[in-house]
Order: structure tokens, then sequence, then C-alpha cells
């Protein structure tokens, strides 16, 4: 586990850590720490799953990125652009191999076993205070069972609503450095989005938003290509 973080870190061109920094993001010593979200099936959310310098060198690289302006929000595209409107993916799609910094870590997380393959499809959102994402399941026919975001930036609320009963939701907090794993029943049962607001109200405590950046990480189903 050791050689794969540093050989993230090597991939990622990390800088050097900035002693000048008055208010560093998290401390680089807080360990891993997986949480099975008990109300929504199969739903795994990680803590501190990446360091403060690798979500620094990850942020870097997507504002680096070309961002698109399609939808309310800013999308980045990788290995294949989505088809958001036919709720689709082809070959005509594919924007070639997943760049370094991202291969790097789509491979990581196979090797750490939250993804059976290798990611082949990332797609980058950047949310703005107010800014949210309807509830929706992953296109089915596109992608395969597991799906995983990391988050960047500020954190946020992630609902998730059970599809055979919308009076189920239950709310995740996203923290930055997380990762949030869908397969199976959370993959497939539940809706997951987050509210158009600037701020979230979480454990008697509120929350305001700032810019968050989110990286989601897919396998493309051939059949669709």
């Amino acid at each position: 586990m050791v050689e794969q973080a540093e050989q993230l870190k090597l991939n990622l061109g990390l800088p050097e850590p900035n002693k000048q920094s008055p208010q560093p993001l998290l401390s680089e010593k807080e360990e891993k720490e997986e949480v099975w979200i008990k109300e929504v099936p199969e739903l795994l959310y990680i803590k501190n799953y990446i360091t403060a310098n690798e979500h620094d060198a990850l942020l870097a690289h997507v504002d680096n990125g070309l961002w698109l302006d399609d939808l309310k929000r800013r999308v980045q595209h990788y290995g294949f652009k989505y088809n958001y409107r036919a709720r689709r993916v082809d070959m005509s799609m594919r924007v070639g191999e997943l760049p370094e910094w991202l291969k790097s870590l789509s491979k990581k997380l196979h090797q750490d076993e939250y993804m059976p393959e290798v990611a082949d499809q990332v797609i980058v959102n950047e949310y703005r205070p107010g800014q949210g994402i309807s509830a929706h399941i992953d296109c089915e026919p596109c992608f395969k069972d597991t799906i995983v975001s990391l988050s960047l930036g500020s954190s946020c609320v992630m609902d998730f609503t059970n599809k055979l009963d919308r009076t189920q939701k239950i709310p995740v907090r996203l923290e930055p450095r997380s990762l949030v794993v869908l397969k199976n029943e959370a993959r497939y049962g539940w809706l997951h989005s987050i509210a158009a607001r600037k701020w979230d109200q979480w454990e008697g405590n509120r929350y305001y938003r700032e810019r968050r950046v989110s990286l989601t990480f897919r396998k493309v189903i051939i059949n669709s290509v």
C-alpha cells in the first residue's frame, strides 16, 4: 500500500508542501477510514482516501483541463464523453486514453478493491455554492456495476433516495478527500442527488459551501460502444 501511495504521488507530480500555508486542508497523518452506510445497502464511504498534497495536485490537474459548460455546472470528460440528453455513450464519443494523473488513480482504486476493473471513463463536475444535481441513477446500459466518486474542495451533503419508496431519503456528508462507492443495491436501487443550496445543515451545524469538484470513475459497458 505504501508503494502504491508513493507511485500515485509520483504520477500526480505533487508539489512540495507549502510550509507557509496558514490553514492546511487536512493533516497528512489522518488515516483512511471505511464507513458502511447501513441505511443504504452496499454504500461505502471512505474518509481520507487521499492525502492533502494529493488532493491539491489533483485539483491543479483539473484546473489545467478543458471545461465544458453544456450544463448549468462546468464539467470535464475523460476517456469517453457522455451524452446527457440521450443517456448513452459510444465509440464516436471516445476522447482517448485517460491522462496519467487519472490513470494512476484509476489503477489505485482497482488495486484497493474499490472497483472490480480499472475505470476507463471519468467525469469531473464542478459545483459552485447554490449548484446541485437532480436525483438520478447513472446510466445502467452505459456503465458497469460499480461507480466511485472522489470529492475535492468543499464538503456537501448528498441525498440517497430509495427508487421504490421515495419517502426513504438518506443524507450523507461528503468531505474533501473522501470517496463514495456505489455498487449493487446502492448503484441500481437508490437515486443520488445534491440539493441546489448554499449551505448544508449537518448534526446541528451549518456548513457553508465553497467550490467543490468531484471525480466520478466508471467502466463503460463494451456492448454500448
